[in-house]
């Protein structure tokens, strides 16, 4: 939750709800770009020309498809598919989730397809119990994705 799509609007949400310090979850950081793990997902996504991306998130069991007014080609269509083979139901984003993620920078800046599929159930950590169920749920989304 670092990404240049909306970001204040994400520090403004995120610090109402008490998140302004580092911690585990749900901090968005002191700026956009600011943490080495986001800088360099967003340099290696500039190298390259992904005609989509996934980010994988914990928990819910439920894809996100949209960012804002955008839609990008396809990108219902993909994320139907997506549902279909994993099971997992798609979803508009939730308002108060739905700034500076990577799947919001990308569909901003490119035009393209991008999801954040939020994957198993319960309390994070997620157990390693989950780890077969996740996988199987999601292997269709990572095939599908490589060839669309």
């Amino acid at each position: 939750m670092q990404f240049p799509a909306g970001w204040e609007q994400a520090r403004q949400i995120k610090f109402s709800q008490g998140f302004t310090s580092p911690a585990p979850r749900d901090f968005v950081g002191f700026g956009p770009l600011t943490e080495p793990e986001s800088l360099a997902i967003y340099n290696f996504t500039l190298q390259h020309n992904f005609s989509l991306v996934i980010a994988f998130h914990t928990q819910g069991e439920v894809i996100f498809w949209q960012f804002q007014n955008y839609n990008p080609p396809r990108a219902l269509f993909i994320g139907n598919e997506f549902a279909r083979v994993s099971g997992y139901s798609l979803e508009e984003t939730p308002f108060n989730s739905s700034f500076a993620g990577y799947k919001d920078w990308f569909i901003q800046d490119y035009n393209r397809p991008g999801y954040t599929v939020e994957v198993g159930e319960g309390q994070n950590p997620l157990p390693i119990s989950q780890f077969d169920t996740i996988y199987n749920d999601i292997l269709g989304i990572f095939v599908l994705g490589a060839i669309l």
